[in-house]
């Protein structure tokens, strides 16, 4: 655990493809001014307030949600197989780079949504599964 956090200058960050057009949508605003709320010492609840009148399709989490739902909705092993069977060196690096940081962030996610247990207790017992499959 005792990793060194990095400090890396506000200029040199990169979002991902994609990220400033979702940051910058109507649906984000009642998350960003929760975010100022808390940045600022201020008392969270009126934001807090405007997030829980949005319906679930217009929330932060039903946009990630739904997207994994997507993304899995026809998964098949045995085509994940046949693709790194035949891709070539440099689009394996480039899948390897887009999937590096799911693993964490899906953690975070469940972290705060579930707990610290609970998202524990899900992967390890996602790991397990996953490993009896093979």
């Amino acid at each position: 655990m005792g990793e060194k956090i990095k400090r890396i200058p506000i200029n040199e960050l990169r979002q991902e493809e994609g990220a400033q057009e979702l940051a910058g949508s109507a649906d984000m605003e009642p998350y960003l001014n929760f975010a100022v709320a808390l940045m600022q010492g201020n008392d969270p609840a009126p934001e807090l307030e405007a997030i829980r009148q949005l319906p679930l399709k217009r929330r932060y989490f039903w946009r990630v949600a739904s997207a994994l739902k997507w993304g899995f909705a026809d998964f098949d092993d045995l085509g994940v197989d046949a693709d790194r069977q035949t891709l070539s060196p440099e689009d394996f690096a480039k899948v390897m780079d887009l999937l590096k940081l799911r693993p964490i962030q899906f953690c975070i996610l469940l972290k705060a949504l579930v707990g610290p247990q609970e998202m524990r207790r899900l992967m390890i017992q996602a790991i397990a599964g996953a490993g009896r499959l093979g």
